[in-house]
C-alpha cells in the first residue's frame, strides 16, 4: 500500500534528499564520520552551513544588507525575541488571521507587561473563526512603531496572505514558516522573516531568520541567545546549532533549485491544491471552510463533508487506505490535506479518487 503523508508538519521530505542523506549517514564527505557527529567548528560543517545560506540566498534573492540566521526554538521563540530585539519602547502591530499569528500577538501581550512597548491588534478575523484574511487598515499606523507582523499562511485555517498592505515604511516581520519556499514572496517587501523548517525546508529543529541588517538590535537583548546581533555577529555559531537540520535544509535547497526555484515551486503548487480546490467546488457533500477563495492557502487545505460523524468515518478510512495525517487540526476538525513543496501530485490524484468514492458511499 503507498503511504502519502498529509502531515501538516513535521512534514513529508523530498525522497530524493532522504536518500541522499541515508548515502552519506556514516560517512559525510569522505571525513569518515556521520554529519550528526560533526563539530559545528570542522571545515566540513563550515562548508555546510555557509553553501546553505549561499543557496537559501539564491533561491529567495535575498539581498546583501539582509543577516541570514539558522536558530533553535522553532517559529514559536521568535514570538519573544521579535519583540526584545526590535521593539523597546515602541509600537508593533500585530494582524491575528489566525491561531499563530494569535499566539504571537499574545506573547507579545504578555511581554509587554515587563518590556516596554506596546503591541496593538492591527486586524483579525478570529470572530469568524479565522475563515478569512482581514482587511488590514492602512491608516493610521504610527511612522515610528518598530514593525507589523503578518502569517504569510495561516496552517490550521488553511488562508494565505499573498497581497502585502502599504505600512508607509514601517517594516513588516512574517511568520512564513508554512508557505516559505512554496511562493514566492520578495524578500525586500520585509523588514524580517521568519520560519520554522519542518514544512518546506527539512526536519523539525531549525529556524530560518532572514532580517534586514538596520532592524538589527543595538542594545543587548535580555538573553544572548535571544540576541538577533549577537547570533549575526557569530554567525549562527554562538552555540552548538542543530548540525544535521542545517545539513538537511542545505540538501532541500539544492533539491529546490535542482527543480527551477521557488517560481517552479508556487506553479506547482497551485496546479495541486487547484485540483483539490476544483473538486471540492463541485461537490455537493464537501465544502472548504475559506470564506472568500482568494485567500485560499496553497500549502494547507481543510474541508469537512456535511457532518462530523462523516468527517469522522472519512479521517479512519483514509488513514486505512493510505492517506495519513489528513485529520484537521483538534481546534478545528474536519480533514486537512497538507501540500507542501514534497507532496507529490499523484498523491493528490489518489485523495481525489479516494473522496469521490467516500462521496458515492455516503451520499
Amino acid at each position: 500500500m503507498t503511504i502519502y503523508n498529509f502531515s501538516a508538519g513535521p512534514a513529508v521530505l523530498p525522497k530524493k534528499v532522504l536518500e541522499k542523506a541515508q548515502a552519506e549517514f556514516l560517512n559525510y564527505n569522505h571525513s569518515g564520520m556521520s554529519v550528526m557527529e560533526l563539530s559545528h567548528r570542522s571545515k566540513e560543517f563550515d562548508d555546510i552551513i555557509q553553501d546553505a545560506e549561499a543557496l537559501l540566498r539564491e533561491l529567495m534573492q535575498i539581498p546583501d544588507n539582509y543577516k541570514v540566521l539558522f536558530l533553535q526554538g522553532g517559529a514559536s521563540t521568535q514570538f519573544s525575541m521579535l519583540p526584545l530585539n526590535l521593539a523597546k519602547g515602541k509600537k508593533a502591530y500585530y494582524v491575528v488571521a489566525g491561531s499563530w499569528g494569535k499566539k504571537a500577538y499574545t506573547e507579545a501581550v504578555k511581554l509587554s507587561q515587563t518590556i516596554d512597548f506596546e503591541p496593538v491588534l492591527l486586524a483579525t478575523s478570529e470572530d469568524s473563526n479565522f475563515d478569512h484574511i482581514p482587511a488590514i487598515p492602512e491608516d493610521g499606523i504610527d511612522p515610528e512603531a518598530a514593525y507589523v507582523h503578518v502569517t504569510t499562511n495561516n496552517t490550521i485555517e488553511g488562508t494565505s496572505l499573498y497581497d502585502l498592505p502599504d505600512t508607509k515604511g514601517v517594516p513588516i516581520v512574517a511568520d512564513m514558516s508554512s508557505n516559505i519556499l512554496a511562493v514566492n514572496y520578495n524578500v525586500s517587501d520585509f523588514g524580517m522573516i521568519y520560519a520554522g523548517a519542518q514544512k518546506n525546508i527539512g526536519p523539525a529543529g531549525v529556524t530560518i531568520v532572514i532580517i534586514r541588517e538596520d532592524l538589527l538590535n543595538n542594545e543587548p537583548a535580555l538573553s544572548s541567545m535571544l540576541d538577533y546581533r549577537i547570533q549575526a555577529d557569530n554567525h549562527s555559531l554562538y552555540n552548538t546549532p542543530p548540525t544535521f537540520g542545517i545539513y538537511m535544509a542545505k540538501l532541500v535547497f539544492e533539491h529546490v533549485k535542482e527543480l527551477g526555484g521557488v517560481a517552479q515551486m508556487e506553479k506547482v503548487n497551485r496546479q495541486k491544491s487547484g485540483l483539490l480546490y476544483d473538486f471540492i467546488d463541485q461537490s455537493d457533500f464537501y465544502s472548504s471552510p475559506v470564506k472568500q477563495a482568494t485567500d485560499r492557502s496553497v500549502a494547507n487545505i481543510p474541508f469537512v463533508t456535511p457532518n462530523t460523524d462523516l468527517d469522522k468515518a472519512f479521517n479512519q478510512a483514509a488513514d486505512e487506505a493510505g492517506f495519513k495525517n489528513i485529520k484537521g487540526h483538534r481546534s478545528v476538525g474536519g480533514m486537512r490535506a497538507s501540500l507542501y513543496n514534497a507532496f507529490p501530485i499523484e498523491g493528490v490524484e489518489a485523495l481525489l479518487a479516494f473522496m469521490k468514492d467516500f462521496e458515492e458511499e455516503h451520499q
